[in-house]
């Protein structure tokens, strides 16, 4: 039986800052990945013989979450190198049979994305549905959700007087899937890698892709606890609209030969 390639070889995670730096500054890079390719596929019996590889976030960002904070998806962050080093580093892995996999982090941005510092200019921007305001509620936050780094996971805008979601770290606000321009926006930067010729995508933190569309209060439970938190996430997480969302990917993707996808599924709190 033949299985694709993404079941029947080994798939090496590279934290693009730790792997190998190729111009001395102390910090991983793209041309340094370049560099060690053979290590990683050829003909010599020491060489790992792996399959693909998987890239960690290598965006342009503030880095304050080790990349998976994004300002720019179409881009490199310059302490990587450049999208000239990545395009060598496709092409050269592609020529050794190096399938080559990105992290994609769809479930938030950066608060320095163009698209949040937009969101949050004015109640009535354009794009301030791109993102989860709501009002407060009884002098505090719209509800009890809390973020899975700790706290809760509303951070008050005292410009425009509402708060904005974060599943996460409070600079890492929620983008609003239930927004079509934000679905197609966010697809049309993944399509942008494919066109590339990137094999597949790591999609971070899928399961927290969409949230209650009545923003009711999570429940209480004694086996919930994480960082503090002792909620379930009933609906904060793992809603059924979700497979709707990740249908649309294997759709998109299913336009490319033997491209592959793979989510994160994250259970806590």
């Amino acid at each position: 039986m033949n299985f694709p390639w993404w079941k029947q070889g080994v798939i090496y995670q590279i934290y693009v800052r730790s792997f190998a730096d190729s111009n001395g500054d102390g910090i991983g890079d793209l041309a340094g990945i370049t560099a060690h390719l053979d290590y990683l596929k050829s003909a010599a019996p020491e060489s790992l013989g792996v399959e693909a590889i998987w890239l960690t976030p290598f965006y342009k960002g503030p880095d304050r979450d080790f990349g998976y904070d994004v300002s720019d998806y179409r881009s490199v962050s310059p302490l990587y190198g450049t999208m000239e080093d990545f395009d060598r580093l496709l092409s050269e892995a592609h020529k050794r049979g190096i399938k080559v996999i990105i992290d994609f982090v769809p479930n938030h941005t950066s608060d320095q994305h163009p698209w949040f510092v937009e969101s949050s200019a004015s109640r009535n921007n354009p794009k301030r549905n791109w993102y989860i305001w709501r009002d407060g509620r009884g002098g505090g936050p719209p509800n009890n959700w809390r973020a899975a780094s700790g706290g809760p996971a509303w951070r008050l805008d005292p410009k425009s007087g509402q708060y904005f979601y974060h599943a996460f770290f409070d600079f890492q606000p929620d983008l609003n899937w239930r927004n079509p321009e934000v679905k197609a926006a966010v697809m049309g930067d993944m399509r942008f890698w494919l066109e590339k010729g990137i094999d597949g995508f790591r999609l971070d933190l899928i399961n927290y892709l969409l949230e209650d569309k009545d923003f009711r209060d999570n429940n209480f439970t004694a086996a919930g606890w994480y960082m503090g938190c002792f909620q379930d996430s009933q609906h904060t997480r793992d809603l059924p609209e979700t497979h709707r969302v990740i249908a649309e990917f294997r759709r998109m993707l299913d336009e490319f030969p033997e491209r592959m996808m793979v989510g994160e599924i994250v259970s806590f709190p």
